[in-house]
C-alpha cells in the first residue's frame, strides 16, 4: 500500500504520533521508532481471571471428558490456563487468530485444535458445520459479543458458557493529539471515548469489524480494519499505512 501523505495536526512535530490503547511489546515500539513513528502506549481497560469455586468446579468436571471447547480471545486462555494445576485436558479445541492459536498450543499440550477462523462468526460457521459437534463449553469475558452462541444455538448446538475473566474499563483523558489509534476490542472503544474526542483528520485502525462498528458509534473518522485478528497484525498494519 502506498505511503499516505497526511497534514500534519496542529500541535504536531513532525514525526507520526500514534496511539496503541493497548499495551505492546517494547520490541515493536522501538521498531516503529526505526520507521519515524513515536507509538505511545496507553491501556484502556485491563482484564482479569475470576478466581471463585464455581468456575473452578466446571473447569474440573471438563478435564476428565473429551469436551469440544471454544475460545476466542487470548484472556480466556491464560484464566482457564491458570486453574489447571496437575492434569492436561484432552479437548479438542476451537479458537479464533494465530495468537490465541499459538496460546492454546502451549498451554493445552494433549488437546486437539480442530478449527481456526478469523472471526466469531467464521469460527461459529465452521463449528456448525461438523455433524458430530452437539454441544460446546465456550470459555469468555463478562463482556462477550453474541455472534458465536446465537449461531451456534440457531444450528441446535447447545452452548455450555463459562465466564472465566472480566473487562475492567480504564477511562482518561489523552493530553496529545494523534496521526492514529489502534484498538483491540470494543471494551477499550467505549472506555476511550468515555473522556475524549478526536480530530477528524485522525486515523482510527480496529482490530475487526466489531471494534470497527463501535467505533462507528462514536465518530465518522476514517477507520482501517486488520486483515486478521491479533494484535500484531494491527501494528503491522498501522505500520504499512505510515510508512
Amino acid at each position: 500500500m502506498a505511503a499516505k501523505k497526511l497534514p500534519v495536526l496542529s500541535g504536531m512535530q513532525n514525526r507520526i504520533r500514534i496511539l496503541s490503547t493497548r499495551p505492546l511489546s517494547e520490541l515493536l515500539v522501538q521498531r516503529a521508532v526505526e520507521c519515524g513513528i513515536d507509538l505511545d502506549v496507553s491501556p484502556f481497560i485491563e482484564t482479569e481471571p475470576i478466581e471463585s469455586v464455581e468456575v473452578q468446579q466446571e473447569i474440573e468436571v471438563l478435564l476428565n471428558s473429551k469436551a469440544t471447547v471454544v475460545f476466542t480471545s487470548m484472556n480466556a486462555v491464560e484464566a482457564v490456563a491458570e486453574n489447571i494445576t496437575d492434569e492436561q485436558p484432552e479437548w479438542i479445541i476451537y479458537c479464533i487468530g494465530n495468537t490465541t492459536r499459538q496460546l492454546v498450543q502451549k498451554y493445552f499440550l494433549f488437546s486437539e485444535i480442530a478449527g481456526t477462523a478469523d472471526s466469531a462468526a467464521s469460527l461459529a460457521a465452521l463449528i456448525a458445520g461438523k455433524s458430530a459437534v452437539e454441544d460446546v463449553s465456550f470459555f469468555c469475558g463478562d463482556q462477550r459479543r453474541d455472534e458465536l452462541p446465537e449461531i451456534l444455538r440457531q444450528h441446535g448446538i447447545d452452548v455450555n458458557e463459562i465466564v472465566v475473566y472480566q473487562t475492567i474499563p480504564l477511562p482518561h483523558k489523552i493530553k496529545k493529539e494523534y496521526r492514529g489509534i489502534l484498538f483491540f476490542s470494543p471494551s477499550a472503544v467505549d472506555s476511550f471515548f468515555t473522556l475524549n474526542k478526536l480530530s477528524s483528520e485522525t486515523i482510527l485502525f480496529a482490530i475487526g469489524v466489531t471494534t470497527a462498528s463501535s467505533i462507528k458509534k462514536y465518530t465518522a473518522n476514517k477507520i482501517i480494519i486488520s486483515d486478521q485478528p491479533g494484535k500484531e497484525n494491527l501494528y503491522e498494519k498501522m505500520l504499512e499505512y505510515f510508512t
